[in-house]
């Protein structure tokens, strides 16, 4: 049974890296040979505003509001996830932190793999993120990757160079499918 691996992108600034990362993520899902179907998911194009709803995701899945249910649908419907993590000031983006608090029962025993980048590969954005999505119910793999020094990581297409990445995606992946 082919599994539904949602690729979220965390980031939502103006010229963001996190574009070309999650390019390079979706490319490298191409070459994996296993039974994992990758989907995108933007947080640019989700628009979640702050968090709106009325009770606690925790409390209640009984969403008020159509963005959350539709945010809802696009998790409910994955069996394994890859979260896409800047580090902004040695943390996660806040957007990343408002998309996971909206849902509560949808992220239950989810296996995520993280990918980071940044000036030193998003390992603290990465160590303050697992806190979070064990609390909220998801399982982080253990392995993730690391993008460091991203100004300089892009060529000039916007691809990842290899010197600058730390970890094995394709492993990730296979870890995602074992999962």
């Amino acid at each position: 049974m082919t599994k539904q691996v949602k690729v979220i992108l965390g980031s939502v600034r103006t010229g963001r890296a996190g574009s070309a990362v999650a390019d390079w993520v979706m490319k490298k899902s191409e070459e994996y040979s296993g039974d994992l179907e990758f989907e995108l998911i933007d947080l640019k194009e989700v628009n979640l505003p702050f968090l709106d709803e009325p009770v606690p995701a925790r409390q209640s899945n009984n969403y008020t509001q159509e963005h959350t249910k539709r945010w809802s649908a696009m998790i409910a419907a994955a069996d394994a996830l890859v979260i896409v993590t800047p580090e902004y000031n040695h943390g996660y983006p806040p957007v990343l932190k408002n998309a996971i608090d909206y849902l509560y029962n949808e992220w239950q025993d989810l296996p995520v793999g993280l990918v980071g980048y940044g000036g030193g590969g998003a390992t603290l954005s990465i160590q303050q993120l697992r806190v979070i999505l064990e609390f909220v119910g998801l399982k982080a793999l253990e392995d993730q990757v690391t993008i460091s020094k991203i100004w300089e990581a892009l060529d000039e297409e916007g691809n990842v160079k290899a010197d600058n990445i730390s970890g094995d995606i394709l492993g990730l992946f296979q870890q995602l499918e074992n999962s």
